[in-house]
């Protein structure tokens, strides 16, 4: 038995050196094409090129990898090869471990250089004065609904949309302690507490103490020092606190997503086989202003994926403007009607892949 297992591990060892050799391979590809993207000042990060990779390679997919493990493999791969053309620095909402950090590395991976800011507004601010090439930010839950600072700085702002990231949020449970018996106190957010509640009267039953804190991340610090504590937190808390997980996905429902975005100066993505555009609609005071908006929309016959109203800070009255996602990128021909029949109250925001 012990002899046929290190057979195999002897293969997977061959496997290993080819698949390092390969790497190689693709990462001097990936120089040349950095090195003649920096002379026609192209950018680096193309969005629609990698969801075409993934498409590509979960076509020809015939064997155990799920299209979730081709993605993740291949994020990293995608990352380090951006590294190797331009190096990165991305900030996004902290602290360290936060959601919006899981979300940044989702896209980013684990090789990029990460700035964690304690604002929505300094994440904004970083990448307007170019301190970073992107920005991570939260747009919308779809339990606690839209982030109105977010949607307000889009509105005001000289930033363009790169992508979308749609995230499950999951919440961890960890702790030092082996029982969980031995826990009387639990560190959280206390939005977390809300959206665990029906573990934490499942498995305490009101025996413990609920000690909301700034942020999950802060949590999983508190629980990682002090005895007799734990944290519900994200994984990616936990794992940079190193506190083991003692429950996964502890949430009350699994529909709980958060949609995130990235933003960044200047910069423009190529068409991809699916697309989204959002932009802001600031619309005169008149009536039926919007509504011949929305019916432009209708007749070019693009379907709108969201319409949020925000109150205008530049008028001391009560006027609004609107954030308006749609499907398609904005040089498509019907998008190029409703954009320049309404040019002047309209403010394009960027056209990326659509993920959800």
């Amino acid at each position: 038995m012990e002899q046929a297992i290190e057979k195999i591990r002897q293969q997977i060892d061959d496997i290993d050196n080819q698949l390092l050799e390969f790497f190689n391979k693709r990462m001097e590809l990936v120089r040349e094409v950095g090195h003649l993207k920096r002379q026609q000042n192209a950018v680096i990060y193309r969005p629609e090129r990698e969801k075409a990779i993934l498409d590509r390679l979960n076509e020809r997919n015939k064997g155990l990898l799920s299209a979730k493990a081709i993605e993740s493999l291949f994020t990293e791969i995608f990352a380090v090869s951006r590294h190797f053309e331009l190096p990165e620095r991305v900030a996004y909402l902290g602290p360290e471990g936060s959601f919006t950090h899981q979300a940044a590395e989702s896209r980013f991976g684990g090789i990029s250089d990460y700035v964690p800011l304690s604002s929505i507004q300094a994440v904004f601010e970083s990448v307007i004065t170019n301190r970073t090439r992107f920005g991570v930010v939260p747009i919308e839950n779809n339990r606690e609904g839209s982030v109105g600072e977010s949607i307000d700085l889009l509105g005001t702002s000289d930033v363009k949309i790169v992508a979308e990231i749609p995230m499950n949020i999951h919440f961890a449970f960890a702790s030092e302690e082996d029982r969980i018996q031995n826990i009387n106190r639990i560190y959280s957010k206390d939005i977390a507490f809300r959206q665990c509640s029906q573990f934490v009267q499942e498995y305490f039953d009101g025996k413990v103490e609920l000690i909301p804190v700034a942020s999950t991340s802060k949590a999983a610090e508190l629980a990682k020092k002090e005895p007799r504590s734990a944290a519900i937190c994200s994984h990616i808390g936990a794992r940079l606190h190193g506190l083991p997980v003692l429950f996964d996905n502890i949430e009350d429902s699994e529909l709980n997503r958060t949609r995130f975005l990235i933003i960044s100066k200047d910069f423009e993505n190529q068409r991809g086989a699916q697309n989204k555009t959002s932009i802001i609609a600031k619309v005169t005071d008149k009536a039926g202003s919007l509504a011949t908006i929305l019916q432009d929309f209708s007749i070019a016959r693009i379907n709108l994926c969201k319409v949020d109203s925000r109150p205008s800070k530049e008028d001391g009255d009560f006027k609004y403007w609107f954030l308006i996602d749609f499907e398609g990128h904005f040089q498509d021909a019907n998008a190029q009607y409703v954009l320049e029949k309404n040019k002047e109250q309209i403010k394009i925001l960027g056209s990326y892949v659509k993920l959800c």
